[in-house]
This record gives C-alpha cells, structure tokens and sequence, in this order.
C-alpha cells in the first residue's frame, strides 16, 4: 500500500509540473505575441536636393537621423535617402562634415546612405515608403520600409515645394501620388500610425483638402498652401545656410526634450509659435498629437525607453530668409564680405545675372497667362489670386509641361513660387490643351 502511494504522489508531481511548465511556456508564449503585437517604429529622411547653396536640406536631414538614432531606432529601420554632395564638396572648407547650426556639431558621421544621387527620385521614395522591394531593385542599398499592422511610421521630407509638389533633385512628387499611395498603404495594413514632418515651400497643400482625418496619419508642414518656407543660420566661413527655420526647431526642441513626456501636439504648439516666418500647419489625424513623440522619433519598447541627455543650445541668430531668395542672399552677403576688386565685380554679375532670371519667370508666366486666357479681367484675375489647388488632373501635365519646356523647376525655386498662377489657370477651367500651347508658344521660342 505504501508502495502504491508512493507511486501515485510521483505520478501526481509529474503531472503537476508538467502543468506548470505547460503553463510557463503557454505565458512566456502570451508574452512573446503580446510584445511582437506592439509593433516596431521606422523612418524615412529626406533630402530632396542637391547643389551647395541647398546645404541646409542636406543638413537638415542628417540631423534628423542623428534624432532617431540617438533615441534608439536601430539603423536597419531608418532609410535615408540623399544627394550626398555636400559633405566633401569642394567649397566645404571642413571636409567630411556637415553642420545643422552655427557653431555646431558634425551630423554627418553615421548617415545612411541608403539612396544618393540619381537614385534619389520620387519613385524610389513611394517604393520605400510602401515596402516595394521591386520598386528599389538595382538601387541603392535596397532598404525598405517593411512595416506591418502594428508599427509607426516616421517621414521626413526636407526640400523645395510649391502649390501640390515637393522637388527632387531632378523630378516632381505630385501630393495626389502621395496621396494615393498613403491610402494604399493603410488599406493594406502597412501601419498603425504615420507621421508626416515636411519642410518646403508650400508644403500644406501636400496634404490639404486630400489627406482624410480617419487613416491615422498624422502630418505637420512648415508652410500653409500659400507660402514659403524659410532659410535660416547664414554661415559665412561656408557661404551657405545651415537650416531652415520650421526643421531646426523641432529638431532643436527634440534634442532638449524627453520624447516619452513630450506629445506630438505639445512639440507642434513650440514649433508653430518658434517659426514665426511662416505659418506651420497641422492635417490628418490630430488625435494623434496625444501620442508623445518617442512613439515616432524614438525606440520604445514592451514600455521602456531610456531618453539621452538633452542638448543645451545657446541662442544665436535665424537670419532667415524665404527660401527662394536663397541663391541671390548668398551671393549678396559674399559680395559684401569681398575685399577683392575681381571678385566684386564677378558677383555683380552673377546677381544681375540672377535677377534677370527672376525677371524672365515672372515675364514668361505672365506671357503664359495672357496666351491662355480669353480677355484681359480674367487675365489679371489669375496672375493677381490664389486658387486653392484642386484641379490635379489639369494642374500635373501643366505644370510638368512647363518644367519641361520653360524652367527646370526642380532646381528654380524662384519659378516654383509662381506656379500658383498655372493652379489658378486649371481653377479658371481652361482647357489643359490651351495652357500646353501657350507654354509651348511662349517656351519653345525663348
């Protein structure tokens, strides 16, 4: 009987831990899908331009990446795309570093350079914001954004803008694209949330009227559809700006704060009333501004997030300035720092020469207008109003007929602040064939 008993308590300890570790195994598996299911943040930067009088794009966005790094979003989940002319240019006069303020410290070490050069166009952007590896093959590194169900999306875009484009160094992305392509995306599930950060001229009318409040995307811009943004910290040992107003203050505001006590709305409230040169706007999804902002900008996982040491600035002037005026201040502040008598007299040229440009735009859109239009009231209607942009099945080709034939408008952010005027000839319901010939006219015979 003894025996017996002692058989049956074995047994019964058998089975007990049995149990358990079943039990353990069945939590420690609970706990493992719980923490998978809280998904896992990424990035995208961008710098949508080349040339060094554009450092601050450059600039701007290897800051951004120092951010997210810093606050722990590991490398494989940051993709950076960028011209990468700037860093060892010739006129840098610190090789090898890039510098976002004056006085400042490298933000150039450890970039990814995932797309440079001619890689860096607006296909292959929707193509690693979507996760479309066909999209980016034979380019670059090949990264992507594989975001599933349960992650956060962070873009930011750095560059020129006007009414429904953002620029890269040699085409356009159209806001009705971007537009389409972050529907696809929640449709398929490729996010819990996203957020737009967008410096450009213009840059609101990337997402008003066309990004809907229900798809939990969140985006801020530096700019209202009407506006430009704006250039700041002039360097004169570079000749050069080394940001831009509305990206320097949310970025400045990110190394000083603790992103898991900051939200999104609290940081958009500093950066709205910090960038007084334009007005910064927000779209999409504003419930989103409770998130705070390390569920974007940072690493937090299963709840833990380590914030690093904020970064004390000492104040120091914006001197900011639109952004397509950039080019011509440049050459103006070294033409009043010149003591040499050659050098004087070649930078008057190139500003005469610049403000000829300018003026040839401002004729060759008004000749446009006067060729599309059918009398003269309607005539200065469009060159003397702003339309809200809507018609972007007439807007597109117009606008990419005139890059085309008259200014290359990626690389003439003078000519990207007059195409409201073509906005207002789509808004005006002329015909998309009449305002083709007239640019075709008026281009083709400069």
């Amino acid at each position: 009987m003894k025996t017996i008993c002692l058989v049956l308590v074995s047994l019964a300890a058998a089975y007990a831990a049995k149990i358990e570790t079943v039990f353990k195994f069945e939590q420690l598996e609970e706990i493992q899908v719980k923490d998978d299911s809280e998904g896992v943040h990424w990035a995208v930067i961008v710098a949508g331009s080349n040339g060094w009088y554009n450092y601050r794009h450059q600039a701007d966005a290897c800051h951004a990446y120092q951010i997210l790094h810093r606050n722990g979003i590991p490398d494989e989940r940051i993709v950076v795309m960028m011209y990468d002319d700037i860093a060892n240019n010739e006129q840098n006069p610190t090789p090898g570093i890039i510098i976002n303020r004056p006085n400042g410290t490298d933000v150039y070490h450890g970039v990814p350079k995932d797309y440079t050069g001619d890689d860096v166009t607006p296909s292959v952007f929707l193509s690693v914001l979507q996760g479309d590896q066909e999209g980016v093959q034979g380019k670059g590194s090949g990264k992507v954004i594989n975001s599933g169900p349960n992650d956060h999306i962070f873009v930011n875009f750095v560059d020129h803008g006007a009414p429904g484009i953002l620029a890269f160094p040699n085409e356009m992305l159209h806001a009705a694209k971007l537009n389409r392509v972050i529907k696809s995306m929640a449709s398929a599930n490729k996010f819990a949330k996203m957020v737009f950060y967008v410096e450009a001229c213009e840059s609101g009318s990337m997402f008003d009227n066309l990004l809907p409040k229900d798809l939990n995307v969140f985006a801020t811009t530096a700019a209202n559809p009407d506006e430009s943004s704006y250039a700041c910290y002039y360097d004169r040992k570079r000749d050069t700006y080394l940001g831009d107003v509305y990206s320097v203050k949310w970025m400045e505001d990110s190394d000083q704060e603790n992103l898991k006590v900051e939200t999104l709305s609290k940081q958009f409230k500093i950066v709205k009333k910090e960038t007084n040169t334009s007005h910064v706007m927000e779209y999409g999804d504003l419930t989103i501004g409770d998130d705070d902002v390390a569920e974007y900008q940072g690493n937090m996982k299963s709840g833990v997030f380590i914030a690093p040491e904020p970064i004390v600035y000492q104040p120091v002037p914006l001197n900011a300035v639109p952004s397509e005026d950039v080019p011509l201040m440049i050459l103006r502040n070294r033409l009043a720092d010149s003591e040499s008598k050659e050098e004087r007299i070649k930078l008057t040229d190139e500003i005469l020469e610049l403000e000829a440009m300018r003026q040839r735009v401002r004729d060759t859109v008004k000749h446009v207008v006067g060729l599309s239009t059918t009398h003269h009231t309607q005539a200065t209607r469009v060159l003397g109003m702003r339309h809200p942009l809507r018609s972007y099945d007439c807007y597109e080709p117009v606008v990419e007929e005139f890059s085309r034939t008259c200014f290359h408008l990626p690389q003439n952010d003078y000519a990207l602040r007059h195409m409201y005027k073509l906005v207002n000839l789509c808004e005006e319901k002329i015909a998309i064939q009449t305002i083709v010939e007239a640019i075709q006219k008026v281009c083709l015979d400069m």
